[in-house]
């Protein structure tokens, strides 16, 4: 009865069995974590010792004892409690905390890390408590740097902090940078990170930092050119790669094959909007608008066109498409990109149709790069 009631009512508990030495340490540890009169903390301490002599690992006990050390101003006491605690099990939440806490206090970043790392392995409901924190952490370069070595080796709950910094940084530039230092470490960053990253940064007007990481994944992408003209990419879309827009009532799709991808797209009768997507950061010039499409076949102005917009929401340029059956569904054109416009989106955007049928085609080529 008293080991189903001890997480309960440690009271009760000791009183039904108080010769059993683990209860006795629980009934200790919760009087000096409810930080009563100075009274309750001296019972406490009388209990830790009782529930030791009965049973020498009872680890509550030696909490409540470093605890009360620790209130009491005497820090190398209460380290040499808590270290004789982890010395029995590293399972142990309070414990692990403490030492986290210690480190801090020390300054010592290995240290603090290796009890994170511990912390996070056995009590994964501590992300809760310990994400926010080591997350604000990670900006720190001496810290960035410990953790990294940290997360190279793998620990269970990598990926899902990596997440966790992506979605809730402050400044997207610390993911950033972790991330960097992750990949010349030959750890692969999760798509959900990656992809929010780059696009974060972008958000935030760090268009620079954002290509630059961006590269990282890419190696040989060229600001002046749109990227993947074939539809070929592997990895989960960035704003940098070709993303379907998905539109209400618009159905899209990049589809990979043998020869290469393709990108095929429907949408009915009288309905329009974006279908395809993709950032650029064109420095100012003349660019030419080429590729090949299929299936298309509409009256001249519900024919869908390539349309290239600031920031801002400003359309700088469209190139129409023309109908399948015309140049054999070749289309190019010309864009200017002005100065004041750093960032610009390339889209492809179906105009709604009259035809019975809606409107539907594909592309499996486009390209936007510099006239020379």
């Amino acid at each position: 009865m008293a080991l189903m009631i001890v997480r309960t009512d440690q009271a009760l508990a000791r009183r039904l069995a108080p010769y059993d030495g683990q209860i006795t340490a629980t009934r200790a540890l919760a009087l000096i974590i409810a930080q009563q009169p100075t009274k309750n903390q001296a019972v406490a301490v009388r209990l830790a010792h009782e529930a030791l002599r009965r049973e020498p690992i009872a680890i509550p006990a030696l909490v409540t004892l470093g605890l009360a050390a620790q209130a009491h101003g005497d820090t190398s006491k209460a380290a040499q409690w808590f270290g004789y605690a982890e010395t029995l099990s590293r399972r142990d939440s309070q414990t692990q905390l403490w030492l986290i806490e210690n480190a801090v206090a020390r300054g010592d970043v290995p240290a603090t890390l290796r009890h994170y790392d511990i912390a996070l392995r056995t009590a994964p409901e501590l992300a809760t408590l310990l994400y926010p924190i080591l997350a604000t952490a990670s900006a720190d370069p001496q810290i960035r740097a410990a953790l990294t070595r940290t997360l190279a080796r793998r620990p269970a709950w990598g990926e899902s902090f990596d997440n966790f910094l992506a979605a809730n940084a402050d400044d997207p530039a610390t993911p950033a940078r972790l991330f960097l230092a992750l990949r010349q470490a030959g750890v692969t960053v999760p798509d959900p990170a990656r992809i929010g990253t780059v696009n974060a940064l972008l958000a935030h007007g760090r268009a620079e930092d954002a290509w630059h990481y961006y590269v990282a994944d890419h190696p040989g992408a060229d600001p002046r050119r749109s990227r993947d003209p074939r539809f070929t990419a592997i990895l989960a879309p960035t704003v940098f790669d070709w993303v379907s827009a998905n539109e209400v009532g618009i159905s899209s799709a990049i589809q990979q094959g043998a020869d290469g991808g393709v990108f095929d797209f429907s949408a009915p009768s009288s309905v329009g909007g974006v279908l395809l997507r993709q950032a650029q950061i064109l420095p100012p010039g003349t660019y030419r608008l080429n590729g090949h499409g299929d299936g298309i076949e509409q009256a001249e102005g519900a024919r869908p066109y390539w349309q290239l917009t600031c920031a801002d929401g400003r359309e700088i340029g469209r190139v129409a498409m023309p109908n399948s059956s015309q140049d054999n569904g070749t289309f190019t054109g010309t864009l200017q990109v002005p100065v004041g416009c750093p960032v610009q989106t390339l889209s492809l955007v179906a105009r709604p149709s009259d035809a019975i049928a809606g409107l539907s085609g594909r592309i499996d080529r486009v390209m936007l790069e510099p006239i020379r």
